[in-house]
């Protein structure tokens, strides 16, 4: 694991319900002072930490007395609201004994599937990173419904990943990672260290359903994990018991599963920019901005811009042209159509008086740019 996870710089790292809430008896505070321990010695290094945690539907489910997990969505919603209080609470007070502070993000999957909507969270995280703060994630089960909820926080932890081009996710668990078989049926069951994610042998051998605190299984950590490959990011599956789990992986210790992707965050996400069929609009640049998208790896600023052609929100993939109308990048925009029309042409100092406001100095990030000829 030393030679991928010692490079990882921006991680996801997901801790489970039983793992925060002592297998349901409330909130397990000696703990969640362990996990803020832990991921402030991991910020301290350098890296950028998001945390990704259940235990709100648990802890509402202990303060409100009720001892089996309730179905009903409105009995949940009410749970999550009740129990998020004091998550969070915890959460912001142990951070802050190493001198951090904490931010409560609740998510649906509308979020994320709104390009909008999904840039804005994109926007809000890293900003929370570059300040230093540590996001606390979790699904926002006080409003969601069958049709919008992840089903379980590994995959969000997986859509925070892609979100937020996280080099790897860590899934923490109160087991010791894959097996290939059930270890508590088969004796012969060995722990899978090192795997491919997205290798379809690895579904057949999870199963299970979750605790009956919790919502995913294993399936839905491998699942998790072949999401997370998608935008580049490795998973790892490991104890939450382990001392130190979160230094000892990241200096290179062999703990629990390493499931690889196949190819880094940036190439990742820029393949994916590159197979975009469905492009929603398109904008002219002179040739000063071509020379500096094609061979200086700049940003698309919007005093580079000669023309807009097309109605497009903020978010869409658009065609970026040169002079010569040949198509020569493409990229995720930062303003919508009437918006570019407005600030082409001028200096990206200038937006704000021409707009109101000011989301983004680039039209497009060089990150969500994929130059496609030379």
């Amino acid at each position: 694991m030393k030679s991928i996870l010692a490079q990882c710089k921006r991680i996801v790292v997901k801790v489970g319900s039983s793992l925060v809430t002592n297998q349901g008896e409330g909130l397990d505070i000696p703990a969640i002072r362990n996990w803020a321990r832990q991921i402030a010695a991991l910020h301290k290094d350098g890296h950028k930490v998001v945390l990704v945690s259940s235990g709100a539907i648990a802890e509402g489910m202990q303060r409100l007395g009720w001892k089996k997990r309730p179905s009903a969505v409105h009995e949940l919603q009410a749970a999550a609201a009740v129990g998020q209080m004091g998550l969070i609470q915890v959460y912001e007070s142990c951070f802050g004994e190493h001198g951090l502070h904490t931010a409560q993000i609740l998510l649906t999957h509308a979020d994320l599937a709104d390009r909008e909507r999904y840039l804005n969270a994109r926007s809000t995280l890293s900003t929370l990173l570059h300040l230093g703060v540590i996001p606390v994630i979790n699904e926002n089960d006080t409003v969601v419904t069958d049709e919008i909820k992840f089903g379980d926080n590994d995959t969000l932890g997986a859509l925070v990943a892609n979100l937020i081009e996280a080099d790897a996710l860590i899934i923490l668990t109160d087991q010791q990672g894959l097996y290939t078989a059930d270890p508590r049926k088969d004796p012969h069951a060995t722990l899978v260290s090192l795997a491919q994610a997205g290798d379809g042998q690895l579904e057949a051998m999870a199963g299970g359903a979750g605790s009956h605190i919790g919502r995913g299984g294993m399936l839905t950590k491998i699942l998790a994990a072949k999401r997370a490959a998608r935008s580049g990011a490795h998973t790892v599956i490991a104890s939450g018991h382990e001392v130190d789990v979160l230094p000892r992986l990241m200096s290179g210790a062999s703990i629990g599963t390493l499931l690889e992707a196949q190819c880094l965050p940036l190439k990742a996400r820029k393949q994916w920019l590159a197979d975009h069929l469905q492009i929603s609009g398109r904008v002219t640049v002179d040739a000063g901005a071509a020379q500096a998208l094609r061979n200086e790896g700049k940003s698309l600023l919007p005093v580079g811009i000669t023309s807009v052609c097309g109605e497009f929100e903020r978010g869409t993939v658009i065609a970026v042209l040169d002079e010569d109308g040949r198509d020569i990048a493409r990229g995720l925009i930062n303003y919508n159509a009437a918006e570019t029309r407005r600030i082409a042409g001028h200096s990206s100092s200038e937006i704000e008086n021409l707009l109101g406001y000011v989301d983004e100095p680039e039209l497009i990030h060089r990150d969500n740019l994929i130059i496609l000829q030379a």
